[in-house]
């Protein structure tokens, strides 16, 4: 029934390799639509932007190692659940950069200035990470929609495909 249900090896539904594959796909593929709007068309980052690249990084990392870690159930519910963390942390940062940070004149010393100088990759590779804008510079929009809500919405549709596959890690369980 199981099988049935969420499709089995032999493609009778999405596989969770699939899923995994998709979404390191779009994480990475997020971060190099960000740094051809910087390098390209000089929509330069602001620390929450910046911030939202790592935490994309972040997503892709793990969906590969879920690719890599894939034996026990153990991999197959932990994998889900840190994507999950890592969405809602990205869902936070998106709303947060909207509706608090691009309306203050500055956002020097933020939650986000301090993430991306404890992790050094500002000072590492400053082409990907590093701010170069104050959040009010950074708020521009893309076809009427502002930068930070589409990335808003790929977190939020990686965040269904992650419970997607918790959900179906305890349905194979039981």
């Amino acid at each position: 029934m199981t099988q049935a249900v969420w499709g089995s090896s032999a493609g009778a539904g999405l596989s969770r390799r699939a899923i995994l594959v998709a979404i390191a796909a779009v994480s990475f593929g997020a971060v190099v639509l960000a740094l051809i709007s910087q390098h390209a068309f000089d929509m330069q980052p602001c620390p929450w932007c910046a911030l939202q690249r790592l935490i994309f990084v972040g997503i892709g990392l793990t969906a590969l190692l879920g690719l890599v870690w894939d034996g026990t159930l153990l991999a197959r519910r932990a994998v889900p659940l840190l994507l999950l963390l890592l969405c809602g942390c990205g869902i936070a940062s998106a709303l947060w950069q909207h509706f608090v940070a691009a309306a203050s004149a500055s956002c020097n010393l933020t939650l986000a200035d301090r993430v991306l100088s404890a992790s050094q990759l500002d000072q590492l590779l400053p082409e990907v990470f590093q701010p170069r804008a104050t959040c009010a510079d950074a708020a521009v929009d893309l076809i009427g929609v502002p930068y930070e809500f589409w990335s808003l919405a790929l977190f939020a549709l990686i965040e269904a495909a992650a419970l997607w596959l918790f959900i179906r890690a305890r349905r194979i369980a039981d």
